[in-house]
């Protein structure tokens, strides 16, 4: 009994501790909330303002329009918070502020003539509120308003001018009212949704526009790895002929400058002809049989459009890679061969060297991971990459859409 007894209220005191502390981190949750998000409660204060000059007769709001109002009175509240929550931004952005303070002048400014000329559609009222609309749109979207301003002109004008006329001319408020239902007003917010679309769609192009630049950025990047890392690897193989006093070096860097002029002047641009890679593949691979002493056998098969366009440099990566980890990880017996081929509208590049499984690294190079970045960039959905290893063999299958 004295146990449970026990149990008992160790039970009790930590269920009440438990208590206090939810209750105690709800308090503060509620607390900082409150807090973070206090200028929305002052914001919605005018919404009972708003009711009570409602209810003294300072503004007027017609019958059946009670929605309208409460939509109105909730913006208004918005319009107050939002500069208040957002204080420590505008104070930084002193024209932003000077623009929301002189559009709530003009707001209040027509509220207050509209209160005390007791007009049906007054038009001055109308014409501070246009004014006003106006004046928001443009502050909030400009560069969209400098384009279609002219559009917004030979829409809203007409009928602007259409309303003062019957406004202002017609012989009493009974004949303005019956043109009033004869010309609904949705006339004149018949567009809104029509400029919202061409909103949408500027915002489309700015995205879409940003998404170019930033790929033709990262490719400029990609391409200025390219140079550091093919070189790196050429001059190794040179400084081992110089140290020899190899008879070959001259020929070496004669090759080399060839190489080094294609790689900086034609790989900056956007496409080169087919012919001009294969004459470039061709002194890579003369350049390492200079500097082998081992038989490498090395086969380059192509039979393609010499015309063809292609984005420079994609095909020397693989070489690269194929004589890195194949040929001079074998004392002897080493092979590439190379097919460069066009099948069923496709340019088809295949690379096929032996290696030695024990030497061999599962790590990729940076030349690797940068021919993966350029590929999506330059041919992205049109490309195929495909690596396959089979006992000491390994094999390379670029495919890229001709029409790319």
């Amino acid at each position: 009994m004295q146990k449970n007894t026990v149990f008992i209220r160790v039970l009790a005191l930590c269920v009440k501790r438990v208590v206090t502390e939810a209750g105690s981190y709800y308090f503060w949750s509620m607390k900082s909330l409150i807090i973070k998000y206090k200028a929305f409660l002052i914001g919605f204060v005018i919404i009972p303002i708003f009711y009570v000059l409602k209810h003294y007769g300072f503004i007027i709001i017609p019958e059946g329009e009670s929605t309208a109002f409460n939509i109105f009175t909730l913006f208004w509240g918005l319009a107050i918070a939002l500069p208040i929550h957002f204080f420590t931004y505008l104070k930084k952005k002193v024209r932003i502020v000077k623009g929301v303070v002189s559009l709530g002048l003009l707001f209040f400014v027509a509220l207050f003539v509209d209160s005390v000329m007791r007009m049906p559609d007054n038009p001055i009222t109308l014409s501070l509120l246009l004014a006003f609309w106006l004046g928001l749109v443009y502050f909030l979207v400009p560069d969209f308003c400098k384009k279609y301003w002219k559009v917004f002109a030979i829409y809203y004008t007409p009928l602007f001018l259409y309303y003062l006329y019957h406004r202002i001319f017609s012989e009493n408020i009974e004949a303005y009212m019956q043109i009033k239902e004869e010309f609904p007003i949705f006339a004149f917010v018949l567009p809104v949704p029509v400029f919202f679309i061409f909103w949408l769609y500027e915002q489309w192009k700015w995205l879409k526009n940003l998404k170019a630049e930033k790929a033709q950025a990262e490719l400029a990047l990609l391409r200025t790895q390219i140079n550091p890392h093919f070189f790196f690897n050429t001059l190794n193989n040179l400084y081992a002929l110089t140290i020899k006093n190899s008879m070959q070096a001259p020929e070496v860097i004669l090759k080399l400058s060839d190489m080094m002029r294609y790689t900086i002047y034609e790989g900056e641009k956007e496409l080169v002809s087919i012919s001009d890679e294969i004459d470039y593949l061709n002194n890579y691979i003369e350049l390492h049989q200079i500097r082998y002493k081992k038989s490498v056998d090395i086969i380059f098969e192509h039979e393609v459009n010499p015309e063809i366009k292609i984005a420079p440099l994609l095909f020397i990566i693989l070489l690269e890679n194929a004589f890195k980890h194949g040929v001079e990880t074998l004392a002897e017996n080493a092979f590439i061969h190379i097919r460069l081929h066009e099948n069923a509208g496709e340019l088809c590049f295949e690379i096929e060297n032996n290696f030695d499984p024990e030497e061999s690294k599962s790590t990729q190079g940076i030349g690797l991971q940068n021919l993966k970045k350029r590929l999506v960039l330059l041919y992205e959905n049109q490309h195929e990459l495909n690596f396959n290893t089979k006992e000491d063999v390994y094999s390379v299958t670029l495919k890229i859409a001709r029409d790319a």
